[in-house]
Formats: structure tokens, C-alpha cells, sequence
């Protein structure tokens, strides 16, 4: 793994449509509307902030995180207008096995328009030709078929479920099935 291609400077990944960008504060108001929406985090163990103020403090703890090489959060930036549409995040780099999860989640306003699918798929494409990274995976609930479908649309092969595996803030206990792509299996384009 090349940790250093993801955290020496921030790495801004282009295609047609988007940009997935570092997140700032002139980032808040559509940070907000994202973040504020219940029906985005349906399927996700993230509970949605309504106070303008609390994101404001995300946000920073998104620099942090990226000081500290934990995790890089992403904007998914609209190319038409550079408007922040989305936010796609590498988390949980374990360099023992060069594996990391990934997740992701739009504005409401541009579900079902293949910005997600599009977003991984650029994130991949950094992932496995850059930072040279074997495992890329992400956690799905059951239920969020939407985001089923842009992990299958990039070659992504459901390993199977884990019953109740993990505790999710503001939504218990649940079950969690696993979405894996290997570099051997990984296909550009």
C-alpha cells in the first residue's frame, strides 16, 4: 500500500461529470443540506446533525482525520457547477492485509443520476492504480438496495452477511453484508 499517495498532499481524483475534493468550510451550507436530510442516512449508522454549528465542527474533524491518516472524506464535487453534491470517504486502512472499506452517500437531489456508481468508480480507479491497494469493501445494510446496485455496477461481489454484527448509532444492533473487490478482479473502464 502507498499510504503516502493518499495522505501527502490531498488527492483531488477527476472525471467528466465530478470531482471528488477536499471539504471545506464554504462547503457548509451543502455539507448542511446532506447532513440534515433523515432519508440519506436510512441505511447508514450516521445520525443526522440539525444544527448548523455541529457540521461546522465536522467539518474540521474531517482535516483532523486526514492529519491523523485515519480516514479521507471527499466531496463529491458537480463539474457543471462545482456545487458539493455528495461525500465518498476511505476508511479503515489496514496496511497489514492493503485492505480498506469505503462508503458514500449524495444530496437527495441527485439520487438515481449515477453520481454514486461514478464517484466509486473514480475512487477505485485512485485506489487500485495509485495507493496500489489488494482489497477495497464496503458494509451494506440489507435493505439499501440503491447502494447494492453501485457496488455491483463497479465489480464489487457480495461475500455474504454478518447477523447482527455491529452496532450503528440510531439504529441498534444489525445486520451488515459485506461487498468485496479484489485487484486481481478489478476491471478500469
Amino acid at each position: 500500500m502507498n499510504i503516502e499517495a493518499v495522505f501527502t498532499d490531498f488527492p483531488v481524483l477527476k472525471s467528466d461529470r465530478i470531482t471528488l475534493g477536499k471539504i471545506n468550510e464554504g462547503h457548509l451550507d451543502e455539507v448542511f443540506d446532506i447532513y440534515h436530510n433523515d432519508r440519506v442516512f436510512e441505511f447508514c449508522g450516521i445520525i443526522p446533525k440539525h444544527k448548523k454549528e455541529t457540521v461546522r465542527k465536522m467539518i474540521g474533524h474531517f482535516e483532523r482525520d486526514f492529519h491523523k491518516r485515519s480516514r479521507v472524506k471527499w466531496g463529491i464535487l458537480n463539474n457543471e457547477d462545482q456545487k458539493l453534491i455528495g461525500i465518498i470517504e476511505a476508511l479503515d486502512f489496514n496496511q497489514k492485509v492493503n485492505m480498506i472499506t469505503i462508503g458514500y452517500f449524495l444530496a437527495e437531489a441527485f439520487w438515481g443520476r449515477g453520481f454514486a456508481t461514478e464517484s466509486v468508480k473514480v475512487l477505485l480507479e485512485f485506489l487500485f492504480e495509485k495507493v496500489h491497494i489488494n482489497r477495497v469493501q464496503a458494509e451494506v445494510m440489507p435493505s439499501n438496495n440503491h447502494s447494492k446496485k453501485v457496488l455491483l455496477k463497479n465489480g464489487f461481489i457480495k461475500e455474504g452477511t454478518l447477523r447482527q454484527a455491529t452496532l450503528w448509532s440510531g439504529k441498534g444492533i444489525v445486520d451488515l453484508e459485506i461487498y468485496g473487490l479484489l485487484k486481481k478482479d478489478y476491471a478500469k473502464g
